[in-house]
């Protein structure tokens, strides 16, 4: 509830709910619900409640990972494994069916139907008839997460309400770079997310985004692993103020999930020794307060 609050003091309105259940290996086809690892209903109920008595709206994300730890973007078979096809994605709809009856009950304002498979992406007919059984029983928005560089796979875009996608987007070309120079990048990847919008006529929203606080992570926002890089905040504040000054005014954008505010945050006073995304103690917290005391974007976390 504590993590909850100080969201809530730096403007932020929404918050996306990300939790997971597990396959084997990349190329099972039955995902488990393990509750040694995922989120009970109970868990993910009282979290949903506490988040709307603090007046954040909510979108439910949930994910399937693979417990060899093969990223999710790898799961899939050969395209003449049609069976396998067949079995995943029937596992697949039984997982996703069931938080989608729990997104309407709890109310969540929002649903994700999946984060960066794309390995599955080109199976547009599955994802067509999965779209439609979900929206039988959840009757709000339905977002994908797509992965950065990887939009334009997913032809199946017109039967979602709005695009997500990972902007882990490489926007600084060398350590420490300055925000002038991570502008100038964010602008290209702006021309190419509006085309995608003027194909699909669907708002983009960035489903993840985010910089660890380590020097040189505005190069490869979505590390988690070089453990030895030296602490900065000044890079990951510029990555942040950089992606707000080119997409704040966009009317074809929707907003923000930034990755990764904690359930259980650490001391503040402890925040100059986190290398982590988190930003909260750190300049990035300041920047995202600054933005969103404008007010004029509908969608943040």
């Amino acid at each position: 509830m504590d993590s909850l609050q100080k969201l809530k003091e730096i403007g932020s309105e929404w918050i996306a709910l990300s939790f997971f259940a597990l396959q084997d290996t990349y190329c099972s086809t039955d995902i488990q619900f393990d509750y040694s690892h995922t989120m009970t209903d109970r868990d993910i109920q009282f979290a949903v409640e506490q988040a709307k008595k603090l007046g954040l709206k909510v979108c439910l994300k949930p994910v399937v990972n693979c417990r060899d730890g093969i990223w999710r973007a790898r799961i899939g078979f050969p395209e003449e494994a049609t069976d396998k096809w067949e079995k995943w994605f029937r596992s697949y709809q039984s997982f996703l069916i069931h938080y989608a009856e729990l997104a309407t009950e709890l109310e969540c304002e929002m649903f994700c139907i999946g984060c960066e498979m794309i390995q599955t992406e080109g199976q547009t007919a599955y994802w067509r008839q999965l779209i439609e059984q979900v929206r039988a029983i959840y009757h709000g928005p339905i977002i994908y997460n797509a992965n950065h560089g990887k939009e334009d796979g997913v032809e199946w875009f017109d039967a979602v309400d709005i695009i997500g996608t990972s902007a882990y987007y490489p926007v600084a070309k060398t350590p420490g770079d300055s925000v002038g120079n991570m502008v100038q990048e964010w602008q290209k990847i702006a021309i190419k997310l509006e085309k995608l919008h003027q194909t699909f006529h669907k708002p983009i929203l960035f489903m993840e985004i985010g910089c660890r606080s380590a020097f040189g992570c505005a190069t490869m926002p979505w590390d988690f692993e070089h453990k030895d890089l030296p602490f900065s905040e000044e890079e990951q504040a510029n990555f942040y103020e950089s992606v707000f000054q080119v997409f704040w005014n966009k009317p074809w954008f929707a907003g923000f999930f930034w990755w990764d505010w904690k359930a259980k945050l650490y001391p503040k006073e402890e925040a100059k020794k986190d290398l982590d995304f988190d930003i909260y103690g750190k300049k990035a917290e300041n920047i995202v307060k600054k933005w969103y005391s404008k007010h004029n974007i509908t969608t943040h976390q």
